[in-house]
């Protein structure tokens, strides 16, 4: 059985002002999302960390392949009426926010669709909410998300497809999916995040007393 609720994502309008976008609470059920953090990869830095540079166990492994599988490429492909065929999938996973993380921003010109499912409990905090936005004002607010358990948000990589959060610092848990223009784009996102989480790792046993 699939972890991700396919019948959702059909259901769910794509909403096209000022650019492509949906959020689907219960994209993953809590029966997923259990078995998904059972397994979920220690991760005590901030920042993105490729999953192919970290250690996890079979419920998340299930779902990491579930998502950069064809059926989950064309299932969105459908949606927001893309060819994505042959546009590879990378993935990233955040385990926890820093005090710089969240800054408005537009992702990569090489991304087409950027989809993010959260897999935290009940979230309490102001902060590190995502938001949708209509500039780089985060006050200008299209719509907000908790990053709660099970949650998706999904949009179109546009010129205008702004976002960020407010400042939060601790444990926030999140898988990041791109289908990105070509093998040498996909090759680039992995090396950069590779280096990234390399250097943490260093900083973090230099500073060791």
């Amino acid at each position: 059985m699939s972890m991700l609720r396919y019948d959702a994502l059909e259901a769910t309008p794509l909403v096209t002002d000022p650019f492509e976008y949906m959020v689907i609470p219960g994209f993953l059920s809590p029966e997923a999302c259990e078995r998904i953090n059972q397994d979920f990869p220690k991760i005590d830095q901030g920042g993105s960390f490729p999953t192919e540079s970290l250690e996890f166990g079979p419920g998340f492994a299930e779902f990491r392949s579930e998502l950069i599988s064809t059926g989950c490429r064309d299932a969105f492909g459908k949606k927001f009426q893309m060819d994505l065929t042959g546009k590879p999938p990378t993935l990233t996973v955040r385990g926890m926010t820093r005090q710089k993380d969240g800054q408005v921003h537009l992702d990569s010109v090489t991304k087409l669709v950027t989809v993010l499912i959260y897999l935290n409990g009940g979230w309490g905090a102001d902060g590190g909410r995502l938001r949708l936005l209509r500039s780089k004002n985060i006050d200008d607010v299209i719509t907000e998300v908790p990053p709660e358990a099970g949650t998706l948000i999904a949009f179109r990589c546009r010129d205008n497809a702004w976002h960020g959060h407010k400042p939060f610092v601790g444990e926030r848990r999140s898988i990041q999916l791109n289908w990105v223009v070509g093998e040498s784009a996909a090759r680039n996102t992995i090396w950069r995040h590779r280096i990234s989480a390399f250097m943490k790792k260093v900083t973090s046993i230099a500073s060791r007393p």
